[in-house]
Parts: structure tokens; sequence; C-alpha cells
């Protein structure tokens, strides 16, 4: 019989293992990136603190549209820039949370980089 494993415990692995090396701090915080089928959601936190500092996801009732596309994950990605921004925050550094860097990842990272983030 094969088995197959399963691909969130192997990405919870990748992300464990990259968390061991980055960490958000106040003046570089960490957004952090998840993905479900249906949206994509991401934050910005101080990992010394404890404390997220803002937060942006497709679900919210600005997104009308359908939150599991590469349009709906820039858009996400502008939002978070912006209420960064707000925050006075313009550096950070980008958890990926062990999803490979395509698709919605990366029309997130790219929409945030538009919206005038950097990392």
């Amino acid at each position: 019989m094969v088995s197959r494993k399963d691909s969130n415990i192997q990405r919870l692995k990748r992300h464990r293992r990259v968390r061991a090396a980055i960490s958000g701090t106040p003046e570089r915080p960490r957004l952090c990136v998840y993905r479900s089928l249906a949206n994509i959601y991401c934050q910005v936190i101080d990992d010394v603190s404890g404390v997220t500092l803002c937060a942006a996801s497709s679900n919210e009732k600005e997104f009308a549209m359908y939150g599991g596309n590469c349009e709906a994950a820039k858009k996400v990605g502008m939002a978070i820039a912006e209420r960064a921004k707000a925050k006075g925050i313009e550096n950070v550094v980008f958890d990926r949370g062990g999803y490979v860097y395509h698709g919605r990842v990366q029309s997130l990272a790219e929409g945030a980089r538009e919206g005038g983030l950097q990392f």
C-alpha cells in the first residue's frame, strides 16, 4: 500500500525550521502568511513582546471577491502594507509560513512591496 505524507505536517516542519532562524523585532517585525483553500491571511508581528501589530485577510468586508486567488492575495498584500505604514512600520521580515514562494504567497509579497513595505 502506498502511503502519502500529510502535506500540512510537512509544511509545519518547514515552518518550524524557518522560524528557528527568523524573528520579528520592534524595529523590524515579522510579516507572517497563512494560506487556506478559500482565503489568505497575514499579520505583522512583534515576537519580542508577542503582539500582533496589524493584520489583513481576504475574508474581510472590504474584499467582496473570492479570496483564494492571486488577485485577492495581491490586494491583501497592499492592505497590510497600508496598515503597517499607518503604524510607522516600513521594514519587515517576510515569513512565508512554510509555503512555497509561488502563486498566492508570491502575489501577497509583491502587493506588500508595491504598498511600500521593504523586505
